[in-house]
């Protein structure tokens, strides 16, 4: 392999990894460095209108959608099995997509920014395709606007 051909590999490495890294941080803008410790989070809307972003569950980073529509936090199976959750019960949901089985569960924590939640009702939805769909049960103890693509998440105590 000659030297050119390793400076142009290099070059095209180093373009696409600058492409990902660009596009992603257009497509999640709201990364868990970006959105700082305050007790007010303000959530970018992604282009896909959806807001989301990075987050705390039980201290471990993942990925939710948040959603003032959503009754409560679901919880897709893959995430639940590496936070290490055992359901309470199983109960019986309808959703978006039908009827289906669900199995309730206690988060220690949700954290997103700097608004924290202890003790938060959860459930572990086996079909959800996501990771982890963020709704009331967690956003009914903040103050929640929404203004020009923007949500504003704020503590009340």
């Amino acid at each position: 392999m000659s030297k050119n051909t390793i400076l142009i590999a290099t070059i095209w490495i180093a373009l696409a990894s600058t492409i990902y890294y660009l596009s992603d941080n257009i497509q999640n803008p709201n990364k868990i460095n970006r959105l700082g410790e305050n007790s007010t989070v303000v959530l970018k809307r992604g282009l896909d209108g959806h807001y989301r972003a990075e987050a705390l569950i039980n201290g471990e980073k993942v990925n939710v959608l948040v959603d003032t529509g959503a009754t409560g936090v679901a919880i897709s199976q893959n995430i639940a099995d590496k936070l290490k959750l055992s359901s309470i019960d199983a109960i019986r949901t309808n959703t978006a997509n039908g009827d289906s089985v669900g199995y309730m569960v206690r988060l220690h924590s949700v954290k997103l920014g700097g608004v924290d939640a202890q003790d938060v009702s959860a459930m572990i939805a086996p079909g959800l395709d996501g990771d982890v769909l963020l709704g009331m049960s967690f956003l009914n103890r903040m103050d929640v606007r929404l203004y020009k693509g923007e949500m504003t998440i704020k503590q009340v105590d």
